[in-house]
């Protein structure tokens, strides 16, 4: 009687080879050396491209990867990982060893605040973290050591309400919590006057129609947000605008 073979309990998927890891290199725009491995149903990390740790953006977004070894810590010049839209659950705390990074995306994951390492407070030098579409509580405290972060995605998790690690982020700008269980007397929004770095008033016909308008309907909401708070009088800057404000709050919702 011929036995039946062992079910292989490494998950199936495309096998890259070194070869095709360097068909995939690019050069960016700005001389950036990039490797795009997106798209192409890789299950397994492939030990290969360890061969190649020397780039600069690595792009293994859109895969069927589950986890992603130590050895990531191997790309010590990496200033871009995007990892989004794959089957992650965890984090490696290795990541934190990645001290140039500048930019990384999680977003569309299987992650849970168990999933994120207390070594992601290690990033020093992190602008750009997007956490979007996981199954994200509240984020680890050390996430408020990340000083230069500018861009943080928590959409479409299972927040309850603002970590408040995020209120010690200093140069954040944009922030995403749509999505989420909030209780909406909770105000999910970061308060942009302390959080700008400059403030820049024009005269309104320094601007263009559209942009005018839109200053304008935001003036007004802010106009029936004070009046209702406060008795006081109108500031007088009242002829003055502050259209940086207006561009934060109308940016479409980023992957």
């Amino acid at each position: 009687m011929v036995k039946g073979k062992k079910k292989s309990n490494e998950p199936s998927g495309r096998k890259i080879t070194l070869k095709m890891a360097k068909n995939a290199l690019k050069v960016t725009v700005d001389g950036k050396r990039r490797l795009d491995l997106s798209n192409m149903a890789i299950a397994t990390f492939p030990k290969c491209i360890l061969k190649l740790c020397n780039v600069e953006e690595l792009d293994l977004s859109r895969n069927l990867l589950k986890k992603i070894p130590d050895t990531i810590d191997k790309f010590v010049n990496l200033r871009s990982l995007d990892l989004h839209s794959n089957h992650l659950e965890q984090v490696p705390a290795a990541i934190g060893r990645l001290h140039n990074l500048y930019s990384l995306n999680l977003c569309n994951n299987h992650l849970t605040t168990s999933g994120l390492p207390h070594e992601l407070g290690l990033l020093r030098n992190l602008r750009v973290l997007n956490l979007g579409m996981n199954r994200i509580e509240t984020l680890p405290p050390p996430v408020a050591a990340l000083k230069e972060l500018q861009e943080l995605g928590l959409f479409n998790n299972l927040l309850t309400h603002l970590p408040k690690c995020v209120q010690n982020l200093p140069k954040l700008q944009r922030l995403n919590v749509k999505a989420n269980p909030i209780p909406p007397d909770e105000s999910p929004e970061v308060d942009r006057i302390q959080r700008v770095e400059c403030l820049y008033l024009v005269r309104e016909d320094c601007l263009c129609t559209d942009c005018l308008k839109r200053c304008k309907e935001e003036r007004e909401k802010l106009d029936s947000r004070m009046s209702a708070a406060s008795t006081l009088k109108k500031s007088i800057f009242a002829g003055l605008i502050t259209p940086n404000s207006v561009a934060q709050d109308n940016q479409a919702i980023w992957r």
